[in-house]
């Protein structure tokens, strides 16, 4: 399937020539064949192909009070294949948006990934993760929780087939894992030394 695409007229240094959906499974992969107009005005066509499997939010979990973080662990195949014997990934909370916005999406996943029904979040950015072949922004938020938030065991959605083990570190030691090397998640990361940072915990 392809088709003719107008160019975008946002960016008249390229002139979207044609798309073909490679794959429609999971998510979307598309070829994209463009013109793109170098600095010294020439036009060269380009190849790219570009993941589309929609935007998503993140929250890190923080109770200031016992200065701990709420993470999860779950397997993640594309790790799998590319060098984590395991598979297993620590993250923070996350979902896809699919129709909602962010702040609702995040609030959805907390309770669903983690037990803990969380009112009020803050977002502090949006990121493209990875610009260079998939499409995703991901909305990322912060969030104080405490004990009594906890309104059931968490573990993702079984029509997902999420299996997902809800982890509470203290805040030091969620930060060093980033050094030793058992956090390797790039938007954990991220929330992790933003908290650092901005000293909210």
């Amino acid at each position: 399937m392809s088709k003719q695409v107008k160019s975008q007229q946002f960016n008249p240094s390229i002139v979207i020539k044609n798309t073909e959906v490679l794959a429609n499974n999971w998510a979307t992969l598309r070829k994209i064949t463009y013109d793109y107009q170098k600095p010294d005005h020439t036009w060269e066509t380009q190849v790219r192909e570009a993941y589309d499997r929609g935007n998503g939010a993140t929250i890190l979990l923080y109770n200031k009070k016992d200065k701990t973080v709420i993470l999860t662990r779950q397997f993640r195949l594309p790790t799998f294949l590319n060098g984590n014997e395991t598979g297993m990934m620590i993250e923070a909370c996350a979902g896809v948006l699919d129709k909602q916005n962010a702040e609702d999406c995040i609030k959805k996943e907390i309770e669903e990934e983690t037990g803990y029904q969380v009112h009020d979040v803050t977002k502090i950015f949006e990121v493209y993760m990875s610009p260079g072949s998939v499409t995703e922004i991901v909305h990322f938020f912060m969030g104080e929780y405490t004990k009594d938030m906890k309104v059931n065991d968490g573990g993702g959605a079984e029509d997902e087939q999420e299996n997902i083990e809800v982890l509470e570190f203290p805040f030091d030691e969620a930060y060093d894992m980033i050094l030793s090397g058992a956090i390797k998640d790039a938007k954990t990361i991220m929330l992790l030394q933003h908290a650092k940072i901005n000293h909210l915990l």
